[in-house]
């Protein structure tokens, strides 16, 4: 019962939910359709699902053609980023495989098997790796909406607005995979935050430290917001639902993790995710700018409201949160993304439940009397 009180509490993403299950989805993220793929494009999406599940799903909200070509880009860049992120490559040897790696897709049989499992990487370098391993993924991304003609030029050549796309989806998954990047000897957290807060970053998974852990954290945070503001001229510029659709999923998503994560024990503790429903929920809703502002501006407040006064980013935080909301709603007028009324849909879900479970019943005593006759 508890769980049923949880759930009924959230009516709006139980709704979309149902709706999503029972295909309205298909209007953000059209179905693939398998038997019109070459065996060649089946097996990059066999690859595209096994490599990020997220992704794969984004993916499915372009059309056509470039729903494929973004399927290759994609497979060729987490490759090439999976090799220059491995620490266990000399440089002697990664670097000339970097610059030759363009001849490797041409050879079916060619593998590299020398990396170790486990590997640690200090990130010296914040801005720049963000930069090389998807900034340039949101730049490429951008000059091939430009150059098929879904977007005006200036999506294409406006490369700091198209940096920071990538860059704070990237920030967003190593904050909040602090604790999962630990175990698996990865560190990604920059030095130059993390040193002021502790002598190593592991030692910021140590109970006695969390306080210091959730200060460095919100620090992170922090500086991952002041891209919202590029991240929403943007998607003001795009015109193509589709394109527009891939690109502002992520970003709703990058905004509701930090909002989740933000001054939160569990960061360093275990696992952190938005729940499916509220996923959901923002898939179907981010499809207009008016939207992705009103997404943005009740995620910022949330953080916003959970700001320690003693938090020494505390001021920043604010600053960079206030400035953002200016930006979202300049009328000072938030436009509610709930279509119907809380309480309409809360009965409207209970009725459901009580439907489901008289109807699983009927069916129960249906089969017992069915088995009955026939012994």
């Amino acid at each position: 019962m508890e769980q049923v009180g949880k759930w009924l509490g959230r009516p709006r993403e139980i709704y979309n939910l149902l709706r999503f299950k029972m295909g309205g989805g298909a209007a953000v993220m059209p179905p693939l359709d398998q038997d019109a793929l070459s065996d060649n494009l089946k097996i990059c999406y066999k690859y595209l699902n096994q490599t990020s599940r997220s992704f794969a799903a984004v993916i499915q909200a372009l059309d056509g053609e470039l729903r494929h070509a973004v399927c290759i880009l994609y497979l060729v860049l987490r490759a090439l980023d999976t090799v220059e992120d491995d620490m266990t490559i000399s440089l002697e040897t990664k670097v000339p495989m970097l610059h030759d790696f363009h001849s490797y897709l041409y050879q079916l049989d060619w593998r590299y098997m020398e990396s170790k499992e486990k590997y640690k990487q200090v990130l010296e370098d914040f801005p720049t790796y963000c930069h090389y391993v998807v900034g340039l993924v949101g730049i490429g991304l951008s000059r091939l909406f430009s150059v098929l003609e879904l977007e005006d030029p200036i999506i294409g050549q406006d490369t700091e607005l198209a940096n920071s796309m990538g860059v704070f989806i990237e920030k967003t998954i190593i904050i909040r995979d602090y604790l999962e990047d630990q175990l698996a000897g990865r560190e990604f957290w920059p030095r130059e935050v993390w040193s002021r807060y502790a002598k190593k970053l592991s030692d910021l998974a140590k109970p006695e430290n969390i306080d210091v852990a959730i200060q460095c954290m919100n620090e992170l945070i922090t500086n991952a917001l002041h891209h919202i503001p590029d991240v929403l001229t943007y998607l003001s510029r795009l015109k193509t639902q589709s394109v527009f659709n891939f690109c502002a999923i992520p970003q709703v998503m990058a905004i509701a993790t930090l909002a989740a994560c933000y001054n939160n024990k569990q960061v360093f503790r275990g696992v952190v995710k938005i729940r499916k429903g509220q996923a959901v929920t923002l898939m179907m809703d981010a499809t207009n700018i008016q939207a992705v502002k009103s997404i943005m501006y009740q995620y910022v407040e949330e953080i916003y409201r959970k700001i320690p006064s003693t938090d020494p980013s505390s001021n920043k935080t604010q600053q960079i949160i206030v400035s953002i909301q200016t930006i979202c709603l300049p009328n000072g007028t938030v436009v509610s993304r709930n279509h119907y009324s809380p309480i309409y849909l809360s009965c409207a879900m209970l009725l459901a439940a009580l439907s489901w479970q008289y109807l699983s019943a009927m069916s129960e005593a249906l089969e017992e009397d069915v088995q009955a006759n026939e012994n």
